[in-house]
């Protein structure tokens, strides 16, 4: 009996110390944002409707007709502002931007937002460190963003009017891309 009881006890140790381990591999594959899981098997849309931090977004994107785009087979890599990054803009202007006559400029300063590809964190270490501290993507909108290390596990995107964004959630995996939250609305 006694040999029995060891044997459990070995069996239930290596269990709750796979737990954890468990647990992180589940919430690798569906990570967590604005409060709900981001399903590899769901596209961009599909997943960023469900983000209580990306309402914003999602509106602006259906404002600019983007949806179908946005949910094609990709893949795309989305940096994609929080609520509290479009609240960063000056007063009044998320509301004039989804005003249809100004659908133009809505759809260039979210096509900025979308570089074609899969690039996830080790993608784009892997792209800074090659260009020597310095990566350039080129958006969907044609022009450019500018990428750097900003500490071990910290990559900054800056747009062409020079203002910096951190990536504040990396590798949120799509079934047509990758989500990368970022803290500012950048401006082609």
């Amino acid at each position: 009996m006694h040999h029995y009881t060891s044997r459990a006890l070995v069996l239930a140790t290596a269990l709750l110390a796979a737990a954890p381990v468990m647990q992180a591999q589940n919430q690798m594959q569906n990570p967590m944002v604005g409060g709900q899981a981001m399903f590899r098997t769901k596209d961009i849309v599909d997943n960023a409707v469900n983000s209580a931090d990306h309402t914003t977004l999602v509106a602006a994107v259906k404002a600019a007709g983007l949806v179908e785009t946005l949910k094609g087979a990709g893949p795309f890599t989305v940096f994609a502002p929080t609520n509290a990054a479009f609240g960063l803009l000056p007063a009044g202007t998320v509301e004039t931007l989804v005003k249809p006559e100004n659908k133009a400029t809505l759809t260039s300063i979210l096509t900025y937002h979308v570089v074609a590809g899969r690039f996830d964190f080790a993608s784009l270490k892997a792209l800074i460190m090659k260009g020597g501290g310095t990566a350039m993507l080129k958006t969907v909108n044609g022009a450019a963003l500018t990428l750097h290390m900003n500490g071990e596990r910290n990559i900054t995107v800056t747009d062409t009017k020079g203002n910096v964004a951190n990536i504040a959630v990396y590798d949120v995996y799509q079934s047509n891309g990758v989500i990368l939250v970022v803290d500012k609305v950048l401006m082609p």
